[in-house]
């Protein structure tokens, strides 16, 4: 059993790399499994509905793994205000030191599936989900009112995975300086506004 869950695992594990660096169209079953060192039958035998159920597990694994990592870069003693201008610089560094490749876990296939297969939609909306429920206790803890957090999260990712489109195409950091010094300027007026109705 052990074996079998290992390999089940390292199957997610390489369909999470692939499909958020190549996307979900640009990443082949063969591919993925040959990355898991898995027999092709495993697939199937794990995933019944094939690279489209795979696709979705991968999704919420990655969407987890991406909110720890990031969150665990932030200093405890910091605040909103400055966690967000570390978060968008450590998203410049990763990014350059890929070489433009890495950027969001779920982006790509968001924008390529999320009109044509409903699972995968669902797993990413799921994720973008959970990640507004980390921003929003995030920013309630450091003094934002609650009926501001959630438009606040929603802003603050958008401006990340904006920049992330930009840092990629432009194969610079700029778009995620500019956009991590509005996300703390937002957070900071959202702060600013403690108290008022």
């Amino acid at each position: 059993m052990a074996r079998a869950e290992t390999s089940r695992q390292r199957l997610v594990d390489a369909g999470a790399e692939i499909f958020g660096r190549q996307g979900f169209h640009g990443t082949g079953v063969k591919q993925i499994v040959d990355a898991a060192r898995a027999p092709f039958a495993s697939l199937y035998h794990f995933f019944p509905g094939g690279k489209e159920e795979l696709g979705a597990e991968a999704i919420r694994r990655s969407g987890a793994m991406y909110a720890a990592l990031v969150m665990s870069q932030i200093p405890t003693d910091t605040d909103a205000v400055d966690g967000t201008m570390v978060m968008f610089a450590l998203a410049a560094e990763n990014v350059r030191a890929s070489g433009y490749e890495n950027a969001c876990p779920i982006a790509t296939v968001a924008l390529e599936m999320s009109t044509t297969s409903e699972p995968v939609r669902l797993a990413c909306a799921d994720v973008f989900e959970d990640w507004f429920g980390g921003m929003i206790a995030w920013f309630v803890s450091d003094g934002v009112p609650d009926h501001l957090a959630r438009p606040l999260a929603i802003q603050w990712l958008s401006l990340l995975e904006g920049a992330f489109i930009f840092c990629r195409a432009l194969r610079s950091t700029e778009p995620l300086d500019v956009a991590g010094a509005a996300a703390a300027a937002l957070v900071r007026a959202a702060k600013g506004q403690h108290g008022d109705g």
